[in-house]
């Protein structure tokens, strides 16, 4: 089960995806944007070794004329993920665990294993802030086999305006990580729903990933 560490990080989570967000195809303020980001939601997944930290994040924007939510799914690592250095979001100080690397998530077989665990039934959906607690709010469904995805292959990824779309594996139904969060976003295969927060309060509840059709 997650364990959440009361301590400091140094640069915070928040500073570190201020740098990041505007790389990104699917953000809206453009590449010189300065976002002003807030916590809005999001949940945790455990790695069965114990090794790697999944999250998913959601942060408002607020910088703009409208608000936007942005989906970071994120993984901590205690040393570099070979092969990745194009994934690294950035490293920090953790005050209990010592510098952690942290990595765009599409592109970590971890959190993409256990993604796919999630969507078939065999992961449990974990809160993002308390440990050992499960998080009820999360809607996991899909319309398929258990097995449809190939957590061993090496992931193809494609960032588009909207999200990031991952294959694992030949065949498989590609996974589309909803960046930009939208109350009306389904799939058409399946999807994880669940909700966060806009900066007046005000609670949404939408897709944080569809299973899309195989193209």
């Amino acid at each position: 089960m997650s364990v959440i560490h009361r301590t400091t990080m140094a640069p915070t989570k928040l500073k570190l995806l201020t740098a990041w967000l505007p790389t990104r195809p699917w953000y809206r303020g453009g590449a010189e944007a300065v976002p002003e980001l807030a916590k809005a939601g999001g949940f945790r997944l455990d790695d069965p070794e114990g090794e790697v930290g999944i999250e998913f994040m959601v942060v408002t924007d607020s910088a703009g004329d409208e608000v936007h939510a942005y989906l970071a799914a994120m993984t901590y690592r205690a040393a570099p993920l070979a092969g990745a250095e194009h994934a690294l979001i950035g490293t920090t100080e953790h005050g209990v665990l010592g510098t952690r690397w942290i990595y765009d998530g599409a592109h970590d077989p971890v959190l993409l294993g256990e993604l796919a665990a999630l969507l078939e039934g065999r992961a449990v959906p974990q809160a993002q802030s308390v440990s050992d607690t499960t998080d009820p709010t999360v809607e996991a469904s899909f319309d398929g086999p258990a097995g449809t995805w190939d957590a061993t292959a090496a992931p193809v990824v494609e960032e588009g305006a909207y999200g990031t779309d991952v294959r694992l594996g030949a065949g498989a139904p590609p996974l589309r990580l909803a960046r930009v969060l939208d109350e009306k976003a389904a799939g058409p295969r399946g999807h994880v729903v669940t909700g966060w927060s806009l900066p007046d309060g005000e609670a949404r509840r939408g897709a944080y990933l569809l299973v899309l059709d195989p193209s």
